[in-house]
């Protein structure tokens, strides 16, 4: 079986720096906010080209923090893009604001510009765009409608690590982003955690105190913050792993440029990139078909793993009962034909090569 992701052959790569890292973690008797936090923080925001960056504990933290620290709450309206995970959406929700749907573009995934405009009221107080399975959004146009009607921008980064747009990092192009290093992520740990970057100064400090109780000084208490702060450890392991993030992100497009050269099969939607190559690092490689869950079985049977990102939208999930009437066509389209392929920097060329001739082979 191909799997869709072996995390542990990943992390092998790593093993002797991380237990080398972990030793040093456990002989420093710091275990909270301490030196391998903070020398992260520094690495990623010059990483993302931010002044700060602020640790967390994952990402939906800090999509919460952030609102929270723009004053986003009750009455508030958020435009989030209506296909992306849920976890997006509840932030807004966990803020107590309104989550606004807005169509994606069916050939990037990512939310359509076009249809951001028409969305916003006087209650809109900030767009958050997601930049989904890797590939950055078009920000131009988004920032250009942002600074229209005096709006924040947000970017939900937990799929992008390391893309770029128009020569800058994701993270650095709106006021604040948010980054979740789940292990399966282009950058992820050993287990949870997130981060948060910004280059407002004031919103850093906010962020940094709301992450922690809403605390700046020990026991005085300014804000009614959460306790989600960025493990130590997890850190370190990250520190280690940042190092090589670009060279793996260069090792996805070689596999993704191989998928899309070598997969001729007619019924399967190949991703469209926009721009720069570098604006997407696949974290996911996401291919549409109308007979998907048949192309599901027949890889499985095939001896090839695969998942499905997502299969039901956050419009006819459970939890948003109240929404399940309405109707978001693509949406629905992305996600009743969308199947992820294995992608990896520890991959094979003989896994990804079998993997295409499978795919040519089904009818």
């Amino acid at each position: 079986m191909i799997p869709f992701l072996d995390l542990k052959k990943v992390n092998l790569t790593y093993k002797d720096e991380f237990i080398r890292s972990f030793t040093n973690f456990l002989d420093s008797g710091n275990y909270i906010l301490d030196e391998q936090v903070n020398l992260f923080e520094q690495e990623f925001a010059k990483f993302c080209g931010t002044k700060y960056c602020i640790g967390v504990a994952n990402a939906l933290d800090g999509l919460t923090i952030i609102l929270k620290a723009m004053g986003i709450g009750c009455e508030d309206e958020v435009i989030v893009p209506s296909n992306t995970y849920i976890a997006t959406i509840l932030a807004i929700s966990n803020c107590g604001a309104t989550p606004i749907l807005v169509e994606p573009d069916i050939k990037t995934y990512n939310i359509d510009p076009q249809n951001i405009e028409k969305a916003i009221t006087k209650r809109t107080k900030a767009i958050l765009v997601v930049h989904l399975y890797g590939q950055c959004c078009n920000m131009d146009p988004i920032v250009d409608i942002a600074n229209k009607y005096s709006l924040k921008v947000i970017e939900d980064a937990a799929q992008a690590h390391g893309a770029r747009y128009k020569g800058k990092r994701v993270g650095n192009l709106s006021d604040a982003a948010a980054f979740s290093f789940y292990p399966s992520k282009n950058l992820g740990g050993l287990g949870d955690g997130g981060a948060i970057c910004t280059s407002n100064e004031e919103l850093a400090q906010t962020i940094r105190a709301l992450r922690n109780y809403g605390s700046n000084v020990r026991y005085y208490n300014k804000y009614k913050g959460l306790n989600s702060r960025l493990d130590e450890l997890q850190a370190a392991f990250l520190r280690i792993k940042l190092q090589s993030l670009d060279f793996d992100n260069s090792k996805r497009r070689a596999i993704a440029e191989f998928y899309s050269k070598s997969i001729k099969n007619q019924s399967i939607v190949l991703p469209s990139v926009e721009g720069d190559p570098e604006s997407h690092v696949w974290h996911l490689y996401v291919i549409r078909s109308e007979c998907r869950d048949s192309l599901q079985e027949y890889l499985y049977n095939k001896g090839i793993q695969t998942v499905i990102h997502y299969p039901l939208p956050p419009h006819k999930q459970e939890a948003y009962f109240e929404w399940n009437h309405c109707t978001f066509s693509i949406s629905e389209r992305i996600h009743s034909e969308v199947l992820s392929l294995p992608i990896s920097p520890v991959m094979l060329e003989e896994e990804y090569s079998a993997i295409v001739e499978v795919i040519n082979h089904f009818q």
